[in-house]
């Protein structure tokens, strides 16, 4: 594993360099300073990816196998556990692993590929929710229409949809985010390469403008999904609240309450990550509020099941 403690950059990096073509690695967040600190953060991080792991596979094997969970919100709910077992996968390996080695050094290429893998995953993700939440008002507001909205072929191009825009998403905005110049040294101030503290090592104004646009283009497109979510829910209950069986309107709420809580938790957070002044920003907020928008979600994806 590559050498390096929580304490000084590694000699010759890009703490002394003047761009990013002579970046060999970088340095994620130190953690804690003591060794019973850092094994803390080891067995916490550790479990965090068991539970999401177990969870997400579970649904995924019982979905794959289990003839009866064929439904269209069953399919999509299989895909949704696909990408959340991904995006665990691409950030807490490497805090797992830093934590237990007394590390911080990731790779370039490490940091490119979890820049590329989590944009692509958590755009993706979040594409499918929105459209899940068109299922579930299909399944709620139109359930007689369900077979016809919701068939075979529907369901997979609107699945592929996500995917792909997930794939086309992250190409653009991975290529954008690592061409620009970075002088102001190598350290990343998060446990995983976040495009916004890459950002900070940009060595021209005009560079960070450019990536910005980018990232307020993105915002316009999270904040067109959201809308689309909650009118969405705003059919969803209106059709609840016209069901004369209490048991049917408390089935459809605790169906789509959590699902609406993982979007509402996930837009709240990446929209103060990236929209937050830099007078309120520490690193101690940073790493919160990262969590709670890359690690929480796919962990607790599973009770929307």
């Amino acid at each position: 594993m590559e050498g390096g403690t929580s304490g000084t950059p590694h000699p010759g990096t890009a703490e002394q360099t003047p761009n990013s073509r002579s970046i060999s690695e970088f340095l994620l967040l130190a953690l804690a300073d003591t060794r019973q600190l850092q094994l803390l953060h080891f067995w916490l991080f550790l479990g965090i990816s068991l539970a999401a792991l177990l969870g997400n596979g579970l649904i995924s094997t019982a979905v794959a196998c289990d003839h009866c969970l064929h439904t269209p919100m069953d399919f999509f709910l299989l895909n949704l556990a696909l990408l959340d077992l991904g995006c665990i996968s691409t950030t807490l390996p490497k805090a797992v692993a830093n934590a237990l080695w007394d590390s911080r050094a990731i790779s370039y290429l490490g940091c490119a590929a979890q820049v590329f893998f989590f944009l692509f995953l958590i755009s993706a993700e979040y594409s499918l929710l929105t459209v899940m939440s068109y299922d579930r008002y299909v399944a709620i507001g139109k359930p007689l229409h369900y077979g016809t909205l919701l068939g075979s072929r529907a369901c997979v191009t609107m699945a592929a949809a996500a995917w792909g825009t997930g794939v086309l998403y992250a190409l653009l905005h991975t290529g954008s985010t690592l061409s620009i110049q970075l002088c102001h040294g190598n350290t990343v101030d998060q446990i995983f390469c976040e495009t916004a503290h890459i950002l900070k090592l940009s060595c021209s104004q005009s560079d960070y403008l450019r990536e910005t646009w980018s990232i307020a283009f993105s915002f316009a497109l999270v904040l067109g999904c959201f809308v689309f979510i909650v009118l969405s829910y705003v059919q969803i209950f209106r059709a609840v609240l016209r069901m004369p069986s209490e048991q049917g309107r408390h089935k459809a709420f605790s169906t789509c309450l959590p699902h609406l809580a993982v979007v509402s938790l996930f837009v709240s957070t990446v929209m103060f990550a990236y929209l937050k002044p830099s007078s309120v920003s520490s690193a101690s907020m940073d790493l919160v509020v990262a969590v709670l928008y890359s690690v929480v979600p796919p962990t607790v994806n599973p009770s929307t099941a």
